[in-house]
């Protein structure tokens, strides 16, 4: 006979419990959102170089590409698709890989900074020596500096970590190592870019724990040093005064054009815009309007409306990034961390300068805006660095699944 209970035992919140434990964990494999808003910036951007480089074959400059008013357009083209191509390989390198060999990616990136100044290699454009060329297109070294200064700056703070208290173990070597970089950017020229890898390097520094003291100290002498760049070059001061007063006649013909035409572009956009291709900015009154200034183009075509839908994108790319590296931490992976916030601070910061310009709240300078300009390198080092950020995302997930990497 069977034994039975004398009560009616009922599993079924346990069986429950137990039930939903052993299900698949719902998680995605990678980061979608980062992956469609990466995306959406690329095609917005390719839809905004081609709007704002249309007309630029009937200008004398582009004489070479009479009737082929949509180059621009098929070369963005190219340029997203190589990229995309390129992050989907970066994306399969391990982190720890990137960690190992990020001093000699440094080395090797700093060497071709060299290369682009020597005559005959490097490639000269409006008075800058700043492209090594390719012949699918030209290879900027300073789009891949930015790069491996946020590896090395990530792994050396990994390395250092019990020196970051001191002034000639924790901080020297990396002042050293970015003086060189900004050297070799300062005969290019390239200021704006040296810029960037600085706050880059700094603020890296600073998430890792460096002594407060030397940081402000640091950063003081940093803002003298540019100060200095400055006054001491004609060109580069008779631009800073000509941003203090866009508006003088003498100003508004010469250093500060491109400035007063940014501003007038913003002032027809108003609240929504005059429409997509209807800019009249782009008809050659606002020069590198495909490139350093098509925050204007976006503003005078879709108003302000189109530039807070870009600029949304942008700060929540960052603030994902600084998620992505806070969860790494979380999860004892420092190097990763720092990286993937390293990586958040230069699409802010060149995110800020290139929009801070072109809304005249900064000296002109030339920077491109990140995934959205025309040009193969920006694009190319966006997505590369982008791909870095998903792979931390990705390794994170896995281990937050109780996976090895």
């Amino acid at each position: 006979m069977a034994f039975q209970l004398p009560f009616k035992f009922s599993g079924s919140s346990s069986d429950a419990r137990i039930a939903e434990r052993s299900r698949p964990s719902k998680m995605m494999d990678y980061d979608q959102p980062l992956v469609w808003v990466t995306v959406l910036l690329m095609l917005f951007g390719l839809v905004m170089v081609y709007s704002a480089s249309i007309a630029l074959p009937d200008s004398p400059k582009f004489a070479y590409l009479q009737d082929k008013n949509e180059y621009f357009l098929y070369r963005q083209m190219m340029y997203i698709g190589v990229s995309m191509a390129a992050a989907a390989v970066v994306f399969q390198v391990p982190i720890a890989v990137w960690q190992k060999y990020a001093p000699l990616l440094f080395i090797g990136t700093l060497v071709l900074l060299a290369i682009v100044l020597i005559p005959g290699i490097g490639v000269s454009v409006n008075g800058a020596r700043r492209w090594l060329p390719l012949k699918v297109m030209n290879l900027q070294p300073s789009e891949l500096m930015k790069i491996a200064a946020v590896l090395y700056a990530a792994d050396f703070t990994v390395r250092k970590q019990e020196y970051m208290h001191k002034l000639t173990k924790g901080f020297l070597p990396m002042m050293v190592a970015i003086g060189l970089v900004g050297g070799l950017l300062l005969m290019e020229p390239d200021l704006g870019a040296f810029g960037v890898i600085v706050c880059i390097a700094m603020g890296i520094l600073f998430l890792g724990g460096i002594n407060i003291v030397w940081f402000g100290g640091i950063g003081a002498l940093l803002v003298l040093i540019f100060v200095s760049i400055i006054a001491l070059s004609p060109f580069r001061r008779a631009r800073m005064f000509a941003y203090l007063d866009p508006w003088e006649e003498g100003n508004a013909l010469d250093k500060a054009y491109q400035l007063t035409h940014s501003l007038i572009a913003f002032g027809r956009g108003e609240f929504f815009g005059v429409g997509l291709g209807g800019s009249v900015e782009k008809l050659f009154y606002l020069p590198e309007a495909h490139t350093d200034f098509i925050m204007a183009v976006i503003g005078e075509e879709l108003g302000l409306a189109g530039v807070l839908v870009v600029i949304a994108m942008f700060y929540w790319l960052v603030k994902r990034a600084f998620d992505i590296g806070r969860q790494a931490i979380a999860l004892d992976q420092i190097f990763a961390g720092l990286a993937a916030k390293g990586i958040g601070i230069w699409i802010g910061v060149q995110t800020f300068i290139n929009m801070g310009v072109n809304l005249g709240l900064l000296p002109t300078k030339g920077l491109t805006l990140p995934l959205m300009s025309f040009g193969g390198s920006g694009v190319l080092f966006n997505c590369v660095g982008l791909a870095i950020l998903l792979r931390i995302d990705y390794e994170n997930r896995v281990r937050m699944r109780g996976g090895r990497t």
